[in-house]
């Protein structure tokens, strides 16, 4: 067994006993060993980090930039890739129907899942709920913008009315970093309001999500698409 061999050993065992109190560069070098079965992958675990920033800069960056680092290949840009795929899933599978959006708070948690993978185009999901605000199902409605044009209030009702929902909530991310609703946004969410308002079915919120934040309409006094007087 090599002094590398041996070096990896005793990274897994000390993973498996306290891998929680591990460094960003310690967790990044054990996972590049599975990709880079032999050597030391310690100095390209750092030289990662140096180049994107932070472990979620590396995981972000398009498989040309990760490539571009003396080190990586085509199997370790894949793995790299491969990370917040599983997560972002892992963490859907487990913001499973069945769950209460009583608050904003309880869907942000619930939605955030589905944002948290660094998306580089905006996306829009629509959270049917029964009238204790009960998670029925979710949907990708769309990428683009929230007012593109195959994400109609037609399409929004259609699935509303087949769960049988009392109420949906509508959410999207900026990619900008600004969580700030546009003018687009409020036009959207006061016809799309107005039109569910006619089938019997409540817009709940429309939550605007960033990489580290969120607006709630409905918390803003937006959710008609201008602002609460009172």
């Amino acid at each position: 067994m090599g002094v590398h061999d041996g070096h990896r050993k005793r990274l897994k065992t000390q993973f498996l006993i306290h891998g929680e109190d591990f460094h960003d560069h310690q967790l990044l070098e054990l996972l590049l060993c599975y990709a880079i079965p032999q050597g030391d992958v310690n100095g390209l675990a750092h030289a990662l980090l140096d180049q994107f920033g932070s472990l979620a800069g590396v995981f972000d960056a398009l498989p040309p930039s990760l490539t571009r680092v003396d080190g990586v290949g085509e199997h370790t840009a894949v793995l790299l890739k491969l990370i917040p795929k599983l997560a972002g899933r892992y963490s859907t599978i487990r913001s499973s129907p069945g769950d209460i959006l009583a608050s904003s708070r309880a869907a942000r948690d619930y939605l955030l899942p589905y944002f948290q993978t660094g998306p580089r185009n905006e996306m829009v999901y629509l959270v049917c709920m029964d009238a204790k605000y009960k998670v029925l199902g979710c949907h990708k409605l769309g990428e683009g913008t929230v007012n593109a044009a195959d994400i109609t209030p037609r399409r929004v009702v259609e699935l509303a009315l087949a769960h049988n929902a009392s109420a949906v909530l509508l959410a999207h991310n900026h990619v900008s970093g600004l969580a700030l609703p546009s003018n687009a946004d409020l036009l959207t969410t006061e016809t799309l309001a107005r039109v569910l308002r006619e089938v019997g079915v409540e817009l709940a919120d429309h939550l605007i999500f960033t990489e580290d934040d969120m607006v709630s309409l409905k918390d803003s006094g937006l959710l008609n698409g201008y602002p609460n007087p009172y």
